[in-house]
């Protein structure tokens, strides 16, 4: 596990620390990862006292939502500053990012993400996320038929973002339910694994196995709200975890995968 649990760490040190420094929604402050003899990696971080999710989802919504708005904000701020003469008091250390990616590879379970950065949205997503899935599935099982709806599919992807102006937002990345909990100050997120991209991704594997509630989306869509063609993104996005399961687990979610691709090549 040594060199693999290292740059998994790493990965997810470098998504809290960027989360943290958002100052939008609490996550575990990141210290260190050691190395220790016997060739394991230890990650050593604050210790917080959690509780299941239940009394503050509505304000995880919110929060949410300052968390992927933070970077298109900071966008707004700066062309403000541009057309002021001088510059403002206080300037910060986060830079605005107009490009989607990270600085580091973060993993999404133990698989590693590429996430190098593009200026193009679909193919970051065509290119960095589903692709290298399908080259895993082609070499662990040579699947043709998910080979050839992909083949498709890769022609039907830019037609899901007509007239769509993304701006990268900061993601947890791998928020599903078991990644949120709260605390007697508020919601808190963990086991992140951060990049650069459109925020309806990060709702894609949250709808997928369950823990969200009602009040949760309400709050979270009153502040960015739905943008058209959205539920079919959101099949595109759960692409990417389907896929990433069956790599993970197995060909349990083969079905799965395929049928999104079905539909969306409809």
């Amino acid at each position: 596990m040594g060199p693999t649990a290292r740059r998994m760490f790493e990965g997810e040190m470098e998504s809290l620390s960027a989360i943290l420094q958002t100052q939008t929604v609490k996550v575990p402050k990141p210290i260190k990862v050691i190395d220790v003899p016997g060739g394991s990696t230890l990650f050593v971080m604050e210790h917080l006292e959690m509780r299941s999710l239940n009394r503050h989802s509505a304000k995880l919504g919110t929060q949410l939502a300052d968390l992927h708005l933070h970077n298109q904000k900071l966008g707004e701020k700066l062309k403000k500053e541009e057309n002021t003469v001088g510059k403002s008091e206080g300037q910060t250390d986060i830079q605005f990012v107009d490009r989607f990616g990270f600085h580091t590879v973060t993993c999404c379970g133990y698989l590693p993400q590429v996430n190098d950065w593009q200026n193009d949205w679909v193919t970051f997503y065509a290119s960095q996320r589903i692709q290298p899935q399908m080259d895993m599935v082609e070499k662990n099982s040579g699947d043709r038929e998910a080979r050839e709806l992909w083949a498709q599919l890769q022609l039907k992807i830019p037609s899901l973002f007509c007239d769509m102006e993304i701006v990268p937002a900061l993601l947890h990345g791998d928020l599903w339910g078991g990644n949120v909990a709260e605390d007697d100050s508020g919601p808190l997120i963990f086991d992140p694994a951060s990049f650069y991209g459109h925020s309806e991704y990060e709702l894609a594997i949250a709808g997928m196995f369950g823990g969200f509630s009602n009040s949760f989306y309400s709050a979270y869509h009153s502040k960015i709200p739905k943008a058209p063609g959205f539920e079919k993104r959101l099949k595109l996005y759960q692409l990417f975890h389907y896929m990433n399961h069956w790599n993970h687990f197995g060909s349990g979610y083969r079905g799965s995968s395929l049928n999104i691709m079905r539909n969306l090549v409809k």
